[in-house]
């Protein structure tokens, strides 16, 4: 990857981690399902109105939007309901990263390099050595509900790079058309009318504040600026290049947990955040091939013309 995009990525990193703490804010007022209907709905209105389709075939759109769009949020919004801490959800969420590389390899038949694997072996068990720290905070129930999430991302992200669209902003926009209409039939079923409509009543209550300002920044920044930037990057690069600066995320993720929220860093967490970092470096790091001199041709010599 050039710099550029490895500062892309960084940047965008810094997004999705603190979109943890601010989809915690969210979910203290919105219900999980009608949230994910809520979010996209936002985004999906104006985009049907004002933005052309991207030129991509359909059933890759269909991919990214179910995948990352409905799956990955459904399942991590319903785990951090469930009682799962917004800093171990960035963490486990992560295993989106191996999940790509593993279906990417499968699926579109990309090659995983010697490099990359220990990179990604590396980022795997700090992952673990977090995780299972961490589990002493959460039931299982969450855990597996937010690994869930994590598959759901990793098929989106296949689907992203199968797509290749050429505008990736237009992608993104238009992945949001997908979840809606599903997400608002499970609200309605699972969550209620009337716990929606207590939501919708009171949102510009003084109470509902951070929540609203906590769905604005998953709006704007988490999902138009963040996916954004991935699609485009997944859009140039394998996916099993892009994929493992997804695991940078939970050491933003659990630093901004706690700030916000308190969340205690302990020794164990910082050695494994540090074994994320060093996997990813590794995992996307790769050598320029040195450029060789053309060897010299001695000029010949011009005959004139007779």
């Amino acid at each position: 990857m050039s710099l550029r995009d490895r500062l892309l990525a960084l940047f965008v990193v810094v997004c999705w981690g603190l979109n943890f703490p601010a989809t915690a804010l969210a979910l203290e007022h919105f219900p999980p399902f009608f949230l994910v209907a809520l979010r996209f709905s936002i985004i999906a209105i104006p985009t049907l109105l004002f933005i052309p389709r991207p030129k991509v075939p359909f059933r890759w759109l269909l991919g990214v939007g179910l995948g990352i769009g409905t799956l990955q949020f459904a399942f991590l919004y319903l785990g951090m309901a469930a009682g799962m801490p917004s800093g171990l959800a960035s963490i486990v969420l992560q295993a989106s990263a191996p999940f790509t590389v593993l279906i990417a390899g499968v699926w579109l038949r990309e090659r995983i390099t010697a490099r990359q694997a220990v990179g990604i072996a590396v980022a795997v068990v700090g992952l673990g050595v977090i995780a299972f720290h961490r589990s002493q905070l959460a039931a299982l129930l969450p855990v597996v509900l937010t690994l869930c999430g994590a598959l759901g991302w990793a098929i989106g992200n296949v689907s992203s790079r199968k797509a290749q669209a050429p505008n990736a902003l237009h992608l993104t926009l238009w992945m949001s058309v997908i979840p809606p209409l599903p997400m608002i039939a499970v609200a309605f079923w699972v969550e209620g009318p009337a716990r929606i409509g207590d939501s919708l009543a009171t949102a510009l209550t003084l109470e509902a504040l951070p929540s609203v300002l906590g769905l604005l920044y998953i709006v704007v920044i988490a999902t138009i600026v963040g996916y954004g930037i991935w699609n485009g990057l997944l859009s140039r690069y394998p996916s099993s290049t892009v994929a493992p600066f997804s695991m940078l995320v939970p050491v933003v993720g659990v630093l901004a947990s706690w700030a916000a929220f308190g969340e205690v860093i302990d020794l164990t967490e910082l050695l494994g955040g540090a074994a994320v970092v060093v996997g990813v470096l590794v995992a996307s790091y790769r050598r320029r091939a040195r450029s060789v001199p053309e060897p010299m041709v001695p000029p010949q010599p011009v005959l004139a013309e007779r």
